[in-house]
C-alpha cells in the first residue's frame, strides 16, 4: 500500500486502492488494535490513569508503528477503537457526525477531522473523567496533526471525494 494511491497504509487508501471489503477489514484491524488494548486494562481494573497510558499508547503505536519504520496511518480508525473502549457514548456521536459531513462532502478526511475535533467535546458536555478528556484531547491532536497534507489540500479545494476502486488519489 506504501506504493499504491495516497501511500498511507489506512483504510481510505486501502479502499480506494483494493476496494471495499479490503478496506473494511483495514478499518476493522486498525479499530481493534485501539479498542483491544483499552478493553483488557478495563477488564483489569487497572484504573483510570492505566486505562488512559493504554488508550494514547495504542494510538502512538499505530501512528508510529516500528513495523513499519516508526511510521503508520493517520489514526482514525485506532482512534475509533480507542474511543468506542474508552468512551462508547461520545464515539456514537462522533460517529453520527462522522457520518452527516461524509454523506454531505463525500470527503473522508474532513469528516475524519471534524468528528476528531468534535469527540473532546463529546467528552465533556457527556461528563466523562477528567483523564478522559485528557487523553481525547491528545488523540484528537495527534490525529489532526498527521492530517496536515489533507489540510492543505481542503484548504486549497483540492482534498478528493471518496470513491471506491483503483484510484492514484493523493488523500488518505
Amino acid at each position: 500500500m506504501r506504493r499504491v494511491g495516497s501511500g498511507n497504509v489506512g483504510a481510505t487508501n486501502v479502499a480506494r486502492s483494493a476496494g471495499g471489503k479490503a478496506g473494511l477489514l483495514t478499518l476493522l484491524g486498525d479499530a481493534a488494535k485501539g479498542f483491544l488494548p483499552v478493553l483488557v486494562v478495563r477488564a483489569l481494573e487497572l484504573g483510570e490513569g492505566a486505562l488512559i497510558c493504554a488508550a494514547v499508547a495504542a494510538l502512538l503505536g499505530h501512528l508510529f508503528s516500528p513495523f513499519l519504520g516508526f511510521s503508520g496511518g493517520k489514526g482514525v480508525a485506532t482512534g475509533l477503537g480507542v474511543f468506542l473502549g474508552l468512551a462508547p457514548q461520545a464515539t456514537l456521536l462522533a460517529l453520527l457526525l462522522f457520518l452527516i459531513t461524509f454523506v454531505l462532502s463525500r470527503i473522508v478526511s474532513l469528516a475524519s477531522l471534524i468528528a476528531t475535533a468534535a469527540t473532546p467535546l463529546f467528552l465533556l458536555v457527556l461528563s466523562y473523567p477528567g483523564g478522559h478528556v485528557t487523553a481525547g484531547l491528545v488523540i484528537a491532536l495527534l490525529i489532526i496533526l498527521r492530517h496536515h497534507e489533507n489540510i492543505m489540500r481542503l484548504w486549497k479545494g483540492q482534498e478528493p471525494k471518496f470513491h471506491l476502486g483503483k484510484s492514484s488519489s493523493p488523500a488518505a
